[in-house]
């Protein structure tokens, strides 16, 4: 089969600091694709990964490259910023087979307000959405339309001004626990495949800071690797939370759902789409990530994976890897 997998990072060259971790998701599903004996293209504005073959591409005409591609191939997926993906994936959606996520599914996953309705409607715990902040608590500020902790702060106070509400902001209330993902095949039978410990790091922002002058107790929230996999006596209660988490979101293919692990597990953030923990998953599952998203769509999986070892990466190692150019 011929392949089109399409990575926003790589294929626009937009931000250079996103292509390491791009590069990364990208480089790994190639060359499992490619281990099972399928072609694979993608768009690319420079990077080149060093598996299947590149398709010139550029920002202002990535989306393009994307609908011509994907005639010439048997199926596609798609890796990009959680408000871009719908559109993107509607144009893969009418010109292949999409191994991903439909694109109102993952609408509905990259608008935090109305994923959390959604999920809290099902039962699933999820930090509340704070209108006003309460004396002794704590908040996440974050963009309503985001990912990878993108613009994240956690701070013991706030205010809806007109920046805040400018910038599409949202509060919610700060969980204590535990942060990891769970990454699964999410479809007719979902497969849950590792649980992940993230590293996030908490920086201290100056008290002078401008731009959050109007906040106290300010730091701010960074990504930076994760452990995979996270061995807990917990796994099963995990697991079940992110496979009713993406059946009631509706979300296919590779899905990664963050959790903070507390008394009970909290779903914080459900990212429709390949995620940066797929590099150590590879490194630990017996089973090729290409083989179980092409069986996902055209066959049966498999009950369970084979996870051996364990593999930890940061961010600095993805950016050695593949050069912050």
């Amino acid at each position: 089969m011929k392949i089109l997998i399409a990575e926003f990072a790589v294929g626009t060259d937009i931000e250079k600091s996103l292509i390491p971790e791009g590069a990364t998701m990208l480089k790994t599903l190639a060359e499992s694709f490619v281990r099972v004996g399928h072609e694979v293209y993608y768009p690319s504005a420079g990077t080149e990964i060093g598996a299947g073959t590149s398709l010139k591409s550029t920002v202002e005409n990535f989306g393009q490259v994307v609908e011509r591609e994907a005639k010439k191939c048997d199926a596609g997926l798609l890796i990009a910023p959680d408000g871009m993906l719908p559109e993107l994936n509607r144009a893969l959606e009418e010109n292949t087979v999409n191994l991903g996520c439909s694109p109102e599914s993952a609408a509905c996953c990259a608008d935090k307000v109305l994923c959390t309705e959604v999920l809290k409607k099902a039962g699933i715990r999820v930090p509340e959405i704070a209108e006003r902040a309460e004396k002794g608590k704590k908040y996440v500020i974050k963009p309503r339309f985001g990912c990878g902790a993108e613009a994240t702060s956690l701070v013991t106070e706030f205010e809806k001004t007109e920046a805040f509400i400018a910038n599409d902001c949202i509060a919610s209330e700060y969980i204590e626990g535990k942060h990891l993902s769970v990454s699964l095949i999410a479809g007719e039978k979902p497969l849950p495949l590792t649980v992940n410990r993230q590293f996030i790091e908490f920086g201290e922002k100056k008290a002078g800071d401008e731009e959050n002058s109007e906040k106290t107790g300010i730091s701010g929230i960074k990504y930076n690797g994760s452990l995979t996999p996270y061995r807990t006596p917990r796994k099963e209660e995990i697991y079940e939370t992110a496979i009713s988490a993406v059946k009631c979101l509706g979300c296919f293919g590779y899905v990664g759902v963050d959790i903070v692990l507390s008394d009970l597990p909290y779903v914080v953030d459900v990212n429709p789409r390949p995620t940066a923990s797929l590099f150590g998953i590879s490194r630990v599952m017996k089973e090729e990530i290409g083989d179980l998203l092409l069986r996902n769509r055209f066959g049966e999986l498999p009950d369970s994976v084979w996870i051996e070892g364990e593999y930890h990466f940061s961010k600095d190692m993805l950016g050695e890897l593949f050069g912050k150019n």
